[in-house]
């Protein structure tokens, strides 16, 4: 499984990339596999982001934030709070609660997060998942390919298929998922049987909301809004549980502890079940 993703975030948390951003791609591949995380085994490390990367590369420019700053107008990878009005609710007039600052330069001294990173994963059911994540791809979006016994069967979402330096400034429903992001690409499924002919099996797309994903969630959770119908479809059949949770988490804490200490972890190491897996 590959996929994109982009952090700004800084050594605050050390747990870094592989614990923000792998239990929402691991939790899918769980429910698809039907099986529980045993054994995992990772590689991270920052290659993009971060102040020796970027002045290597190029991108790197002076400024500590975006808030205030000239140098920050002209930068593509700035995002500007006070330009859109949940951003600068939710995050620059936060600022005094917890001290985090949202619009922080991503090649700045202090970054530290990894933004390039390979999982290995070994489950219950015998199966195994190579994943890997790019923090700094040109576009958004995943794919994820099953290999099986009678051929292989291939996803891909293109969420956003490219940005451009002028592209107008993300919403904050933008960045998180309310809304499609711009460039919306296309989802594809492809099955590829063995000793026959590949073919793409149609599927309906919608980008915002997560995928349709949330509107359909609230739905189930808390009924429908006013003149709808409760969502009766499978959404409403497929509620995931504590358990369910804490494996899509175990793999990323578990990623954590093999990108410090070189070595496979065993997810019972970690102690989230009680002792037992």
């Amino acid at each position: 499984m590959a996929t994109r993703y982009r952090s700004r975030d800084v050594a605050v948390d050390p747990d870094g990339t592989a614990r923000e951003t792998t239990p929402a791609s691991v939790s899918k591949v769980n429910w698809w596999l039907d099986a529980a995380p045993l054994e995992v085994a990772g590689m991270g490390r920052l290659a993009f982001y971060g102040a020796e990367a970027g002045k290597k590369h190029g991108w790197a420019k002076a400024y500590e934030r975006a808030r205030g700053s000239a140098e920050a107008k002209d930068d593509p990878f700035a995002i500007h709070l006070d330009e859109d009005e949940t951003l600068k609710k939710l995050y620059g007039d936060a600022e005094g609660e917890d001290g985090y600052h949202r619009d922080q330069n991503v090649f700045a001294p202090g970054i530290t997060i990894e933004d390039d990173m390979s999982v290995l994963v070994r489950y219950d059911n015998g199966a195994t998942m190579t994943y890997h994540l790019t923090a700094y791809s040109p576009w958004e979006g995943y794919r994820v390919m099953f290999n099986g016994s009678h051929g292989r069967l291939e996803l891909e979402v293109v969420e956003c298929a490219y940005r451009l330096p002028n592209s107008p400034l993300l919403s904050g429903g933008q960045v998180h998922g309310k809304e499609p992001l711009p460039n919306a690409g296309h989802s594809r499924i492809t099955l590829r049987p063995l000793w026959a002919t590949p073919r793409d099996i149609p599927v309906k797309v919608e980008h915002g909301d997560h995928g349709g994903g949330d509107r359909r969630m609230l739905s189930v959770l808390f009924g429908p809004k006013p003149g709808e119908e409760v969502d009766t479809g499978d959404a409403a059949k497929q509620a995931a549980t504590e358990r369910d949770g804490t494996n899509a988490l175990a793999v990323g804490l578990a990623a954590n502890v093999s990108f410090k200490e070189g070595r496979f972890v065993r997810i019972e190491e970690l102690g989230l079940y009680g002792g037992s897996v």
